[in-house]
């Protein structure tokens, strides 16, 4: 089978995590991740960022399938449930919002800027080597330290997930692919209305 430019998408999400623990203003970068499977989905009604370029999804599958990283097992019934998707999804949102939140104190003049990564949404990691200032207003600097924090954090789980069932495991309740698919439901029953 002929090798397709998209297949090796892997590389620039480990790119991505190497660069924003170096400089975290990389993190801004992300927002690709973020944007461009809302747009596919919008535009086409179709989850194609998720199934075919999704650059984390390729590493899970990746790390668990060629490398054997991965036990194979079906992931639980429960963690594939509607609930679970849907609050995790939410939890997620309420997270997102919190860093937004966080981003506009300190454009707004909170003097303290919070250089850190919180792993899991509880732990903080002190990130002092990977910000050192700029020419930017340090609330573009607090988004990337956030917005690092949910791409970190949420490929983290997606590893958990990975090394305990099924390579590409995180895919069934990413938030992003719960978002995707909630918006090409919606297009696609009021294109057949």
């Amino acid at each position: 089978m002929k090798k397709k430019v998209y297949d090796d998408l892997w590389v620039l999400s480990l790119t991505y995590l190497v660069l924003g623990f170096f400089n975290i203003l990389f993190a801004w970068l992300g927002l690709l991740c973020f944007f461009i499977p809302l747009i596919i989905a919008v535009g086409k009604g179709t989850k194609g960022y998720c199934n075919r370029y999704c650059g984390r999804g390729q590493l899970f599958g990746l790390l668990g399938g060629r490398f054997g990283l991965s036990r194979k097992r079906d992931i639980p019934r429960w963690m594939k449930s509607k609930p679970f998707r849907y609050g995790f999804l939410a939890f997620f949102l309420v997270m997102f919002v919190q860093m937004l939140w966080n981003t506009y104190l300190v454009f707004a003049g909170a003097t303290e800027l919070r250089q850190v990564v919180t792993l899991l949404w509880t732990f903080r990691l002190p990130w002092h080597w990977a910000y050192h200032g700029t020419l930017l207003h340090p609330g573009v600097a607090q988004f990337a330290f956030g917005f690092y924090s949910v791409m970190l954090t949420s490929t983290i789980l997606g590893l958990i997930t990975m090394a305990l069932f099924k390579p590409r495991s995180w895919c069934v309740y990413c938030p992003m692919g719960t978002m995707t698919q909630m918006i090409c439901k919606a297009k696609n029953r009021g294109e057949n209305a």
